[in-house]
Formats: structure tokens, C-alpha cells, sequence
């Protein structure tokens, strides 16, 4: 862990807030690239109706726009909660330099299917915030009931 994740998983908080307030799963996700916040985004699966709309998704599209390219690997993203299969998928192929995750997904996340779903060279770290992150989906989601 770097003195800056618990900065940068703030910013991402602060994205998983947006999505809560147009009634998405409250999940937001940051790009840095060399101590530079390029992407901010946060899940539009509803408002897109778009099954594909996760966070991270968005995420790696803004990166890769504001870069001019599709490979991230000078980059880290991090992401309010651990991403599911389809994302970690998406994040092998920018092939991140690192992927910081807050609270685990013991239901939907990546490692419910696979361990190392990541590009070879990817650090993966998780629990940054992690408290902070789950409670926002258990109040999203306790609302919900």
C-alpha cells in the first residue's frame, strides 16, 4: 500500500456517493496515472440500462480517451469494491500497473470464479478503506428492503 490510497479511495467514495444518489450500486472507481487523477467514474448500469456500465468499466474507457490509448500500464485504478469477473477482465487486457480494491465481494467478486483474472504484471491490493466502502452498500442496499 501506497501513502496515497487511502487519498485516492476517498475520490473513488466520493464516485460510489454520485452513483448512490441516482439509485445505482453505490460503487465508484478512480484512474491515476503518475500521481494524476485522469478518470473518475461510478456505476451507470441503471441510467445506461446497461449490464456493462460497472464503474470500472467507465473508468478504463475515460483513461484510455484521455491517454490515446488502450493500455494503462503507468496507471492504477481503484475501486470502492472488488471487481466482479467481467471487470477483472476488462483490467487484464488495459493491463493496469496496480488495482486497489476496498471492501470484498464475497457474492460477485473476481475471485468467486477465478484468482488471478489480472494481467501477469498487475499488483492487486485490496482492503484500502474497506469498512468505509462495505457500509455504503449495506446502507444502499438495507434501503432497498
Amino acid at each position: 500500500m501506497t501513502p496515497d490510497d487511502e487519498r485516492y479511495m476517498k475520490v473513488a467514495l466520493d464516485e460510489a456517493r454520485r452513483a448512490m444518489a441516482l439509485d445505482e450500486v453505490p460503487i465508484g472507481a478512480v484512474v491515476v496515472c503518475r500521481g494524476r487523477i485522469i478518470a473518475r467514474a461510478h456505476n451507470l448500469t441503471e441510467t445506461l440500462t446497461d449490464v456493462t456500465a460497472h464503474a470500472e468499466m467507465q473508468a478504463i474507457t475515460a483513461a484510455a480517451n484521455f491517454l490515446g490509448g488502450k493500455y494503462l500500464t503507468d496507471c492504477t485504478l481503484y475501486v470502492t469494491v472488488e471487481p466482479c469477473l467481467m471487470c477483472a477482465g476488462a483490467l487484464a487486457w488495459s493491463q493496469l500497473a496496480r488495482v486497489v480494491y476496498g471492501a470484498s465481494d464475497e457474492k460477485r467478486g473476481y475471485h468467486t470464479h477465478c484468482e488471478a483474472p489480472f494481467h501477469k504484471k498487475t499488483v492487486v491490493e485490496g482492503g484500502v478503506l474497506a469498512a468505509e466502502c462495505a457500509q455504503l452498500m449495506t446502507d444502499f442496499f438495507k434501503a432497498k428492503r
